[in-house]
């Protein structure tokens, strides 16, 4: 399966770099500046993981993961930011972020193991799926206690 992320910054310097780097990882990756514009590429394009920058103009980080709680629950997103405050944090964990990273994002090791969590997360429910779909039909919901 091959996992699509979305990067979401209004820098276009660390958008283009986190671009290269997964690119490089094997994802299929896009872009957008601000959150109105990632809600437009998610309503065009099938996106499993947004990494998104908190503070954007037109629409925040925090707008774009409740978007994507209300109408697409099933995308993981990874919250990014360069200003560090409590507030912003827990809103994000309230929301259903996976985790928040903060800038200056030097090292990427915490990005790619925050990204492996949420495809091994996607290939267990994938998997758990598929399981569903394979047995005889009235074995759904089936306890064998």
């Amino acid at each position: 399966m091959n996992i699509s992320l979305l990067i979401v910054d209004d820098e276009e310097q660390i958008r283009q770099m986190l671009c290269r780097h997964f690119r490089l990882m094997g994802y299929e990756v896009h872009m957008a500046q601000d959150g109105a514009n990632a809600i437009e590429v998610l309503e065009s394009v099938k996106i499993d993981i947004v990494i998104s920058d908190i503070l954007m103009p037109n629409k925040t980080g925090i707008d774009l993961l409740r978007y994507i709680k209300q109408n697409s629950q099933m995308i993981h997103v990874i919250m990014i930011s360069g200003y560090v405050c409590l507030e912003n944090a827990m809103t994000c964990m309230r929301l259903g972020a996976q985790t928040i990273i903060f800038k200056p994002l030097e090292e990427m090791t915490e990005l790619e193991n925050a990204v492996n969590r949420a495809v091994e997360n996607i290939h267990h429910w994938l998997k758990v799926l598929k399981e569903l779909q394979s047995r005889k039909p009235g074995m759904v919901g089936h306890d064998s206690r």
